[in-house]
């Protein structure tokens, strides 16, 4: 298995259903800024509204510290928009739905499931360089947590502003970082 991790986000022409509108969205919206691509199986499903509530809700944080959300699925806009309009908990969403029906997006990303046509649920978190910082995929059956992304973003923010630095376990800003080098060998 090939990583993501330090390669360049691919180019994409995707449709997506954003704030009551349909509009395209492609990488070029991307650069320069942090994004992050959260893919997720399906519409009108189980797990799923969760997450993407979870992320509504932690969405203005994120916006605070300039990182933009894009959910991904392989439904189509027009699906995005009637779970919208028919779902409490997705009625909540202010980032982009991102439409990849033709599955180029989530094959670029290596979570499509060829036999059912659907995503496998990855995070991706782009710095605005257009290098993919933090690529994670789980099991469908495994919701997500926007409060630990949201840390692992300030984190790779962090990083990217300290390079001499490094973010430990738990790390959450202003808490204590490590700068590597022999003197810390055996000792943490």
């Amino acid at each position: 298995m090939n990583t993501l991790i330090n390669t360049k986000l691919p180019e994409f022409k995707l449709q997506a259903f954003h704030n009551g509108d349909f509009t395209e969205v492609t990488h070029e919206n991307l650069k320069g800024k942090w994004s992050i691509l959260f893919f997720y199986p399906a519409d009108f499903t189980f797990v799923c509204p969760t997450e993407l509530g979870d992320m509504a809700d932690k969405y203005p944080e994120f916006k605070e510290i300039g990182a933009e959300v894009y959910s991904v699925s392989t439904d189509t806009h027009f699906t995005h928009k009637a779970w919208h309009d028919a779902s409490d908990t997705v009625k909540k969403i202010n980032y982009p739905m991102l439409a990849d029906p033709t599955g180029h997006l989530t094959r670029a990303f290596g979570v499509h499931i060829e036999e059912a046509g659907l995503a496998y649920r990855g995070t991706f978190l782009i710095n605005p360089e257009g290098d993919i910082k933090l690529a994670e995929v789980q099991d469908n059956s495994i919701g997500r947590n926007a409060d630990e992304l949201f840390r692992k973003v300030q984190a790779a923010q962090f990083t990217a502003a300290n390079p001499s630095e490094v973010c430990p376990a738990k790390w959450t800003p202003g808490a204590e970082t490590l700068k590597p080098g022999l003197d810390l060998v055996g000792k943490i």
